[in-house]
This record gives C-alpha cells, sequence and structure tokens, in this order.
C-alpha cells in the first residue's frame, strides 16, 4: 500500500477517533485543527482512548507508547499536509466551511494526495470543484465509536479513479475497518440512511410531547435488545452535528420535515451548551448517564 503517512482534519469526537485508530494500526497520522482548543480537545481524547484500549481492548502499554509516538498535532495547514497520502476530513458539517476548507487545502497538499471526506450528510460532488484533484477526491464516512461501529464506507463520484478508490477501499481495511462499497452518491451513505430515520422519529416524539427521552430510550432497548436508544446516541455522536445533518438534510425536499427537528435541537440543546458527551451534558449527564445503570430498564 501507498499509503503510510494520513493527516486528519478536525480535532473533535470523529476526527480523533480516526487519528487514534489509524495511529494504531501503524500509521503516521498528523492531526491538523485550524484552533488550539480543537489540537487540545483532540489530545484530550487521545488519553481516554489508551485508557480505554489498554482497559477494555488488551492494547499492551509498548502499543498505547507507539499509538501516541505516531500522532502529532498542529494548526498549520501546510504543515499539517506536506508529506500525507491520504487526507480524511471531519471539520463541521457546513458547505460553506467544507468548500473554504478544500480551497485552502487544494493550494498547499502535494499532487500525491488523496483527500476523503467523512461528511455525515453531504455527498462528495457537492464541493469536489473545490478539491483541485477531482480524480483523487471521495469520501471515506465513519461511523461513531470506530473501532467497535467499524464500517468504512466507501463513496466515490462520477470522477473519482477507480484506482484511488480501491486503494482507500484497502486503507480502510488496514485500519481495521469492513470496507461498505457505496455504489453511486447517496446522501446519508447506508448506515445514517438507516439511523437518521430513527433519530428524527425520537426527536419528534419528544418535541411534541408524546413522551421523554428516557421512556422512548427505554422502548427502542428493550424492544431491540441495544445498550443505547436514539438519544444516548445523539449525544454520543455530539448534537452540534445531529443539527447540522438534520439541518442539511432539510435542504432536500424529502427531508424538509427535519428543519423544524434542527430548530427544536439548537434552542433547546445547542444554545445552551447541551451537546451531549464532550460538554457532560446533552439529553443525559455524563460521565455516569442514567441509560448506564443497571436498573435503567427497570424503572
Amino acid at each position: 500500500m501507498k499509503i503510510k503517512n494520513v493527516m486528519i482534519a478536525g480535532g473533535g469526537t470523529l476526527g480523533s477517533q480516526i487519528a487514534w485508530q489509524t495511529a494504531f494500526q501503524g500509521f503516521n497520522v498528523t492531526v491538523y485543527d485550524a484552533f488550539e482548543k480543537g489540537l487540545e480537545s483532540a489530545k484530550k481524547f487521545h488519553q481516554q482512548y489508551a485508557e480505554l484500549f489498554k482497559n477494555q481492548r488488551g492494547a499492551s502499554d509498548k502499543e498505547i507508547e507507539d499509538t501516541m509516538g505516531r500522532l502529532s498535532y498542529t494548526t498549520d495547514l501546510a504543515d499539517a499536509v506536506k508529506d500525507a497520502d491520504l487526507v480524511s476530513e471531519s471539520i463541521p458539517e457546513t458547505i460553506t466551511i467544507k468548500k473554504s476548507f478544500y480551497n485552502s487545502l487544494a493550494v498547499v497538499a502535494p499532487e500525491k494526495t488523496i483527500f476523503t471526506t467523512n461528511s455525515s450528510s453531504m455527498v462528495p460532488s457537492q464541493f469536489v470543484d473545490e478539491t483541485g484533484r477531482p480524480a483523487k477526491f471521495l469520501a471515506l464516512h465513519f461511523a461513531n465509536g470506530i473501532w467497535d461501529a467499524n464500517i468504512g464506507e466507501v463513496m466515490g463520484h462520477p470522477a473519482t479513479d477507480k484506482a484511488v478508490f480501491d486503494e482507500v477501499v484497502e486503507f480502510a481495511r488496514a485500519i481495521g475497518m469492513v470496507p461498505i462499497i457505496i455504489k453511486k452518491e447517496h446522501h446519508g451513505y447506508v448506515v445514517n440512511s438507516l439511523l437518521i430515520p430513527l433519530l428524527a422519529a425520537a426527536s419528534g416524539l419528544l418535541a411534541t410531547g408524546v413522551s421523554d427521552h428516557e421512556s422512548i430510550d427505554k422502548t427502542w432497548m428493550i424492544s431491540f435488545g441495544t445498550d443505547k436508544g436514539p438519544f444516548a446516541v445523539m449525544d454520543m455522536v455530539g448534537l452540534e452535528t445531529v443539527y447540522h445533518v438534520f439541518a442539511g438534510l432539510a435542504e432536500q425536499p424529502k427531508y424538509k420535515d427535519l428543519a423544524d427537528l434542527a430548530a427544536f435541537i439548537k434552542v433547546n440543546y445547542l444554545d445552551k451548551n447541551r451537546l451531549g458527551v464532550k460538554t457532560g451534558l446533552g439529553f443525559y449527564k455524563y460521565p455516569n448517564p442514567a441509560y448506564s445503570d443497571s436498573n435503567f430498564l427497570i424503572k
């Protein structure tokens, strides 16, 4: 495989996970964020993942030390991408921010560098013109908790080079993902096409006062044998991301009803800094959310 050096753009929840998983699997990783606080957040996440991998996934001290040694951090975009064979982008889910980022990235990235987006709701053709390398641009999309929900959805656009597509499939497999081949551009890929209707239905039940978030989660967990309900999932994903996904998809006629749910999330959660796990408060309070209590389902 030609890919050895990887640049992760965005030090948030998923960006930090992709960076850690990629470094753990032996790749050199540079984490880029436009803001120093983003890098500090990523470093804190990586300390948490180190403990998680040691305590729950059987990683040795040497494996953790080697992983940390393969991670570097910078707010300098040119420096971040100078040796990159592949970029994985996980910046905020807004089209203007993504276009601006790719315009800047295209100027400083080496010709060899493959660009991949981890966008949750947008497709590559929405900002391919800004990349300056349509043949080397495609989506590699991850699910949250990527070492457990270890899928890597690979989706090109009409101008993506097949050899590049195949190389990204190989890379996804090399970092421990199960490649999911998306045969044509589709908003929501496979995983979010299945997940978003659930999250939207749950949000609608809460927003209209039909039930409370704990009861809705209990219903799902009991009925389908899961360890999390839709509101716990949204907290884990991050309510900023949920908002941006709902708002972005609402621009499409078939998803127009999501606009009201996006507004509900913004007013009741984002505007109150209730962003989910990362702020310690979303639908649940962390680090010990109610759904983790062994008696949650019988209360």
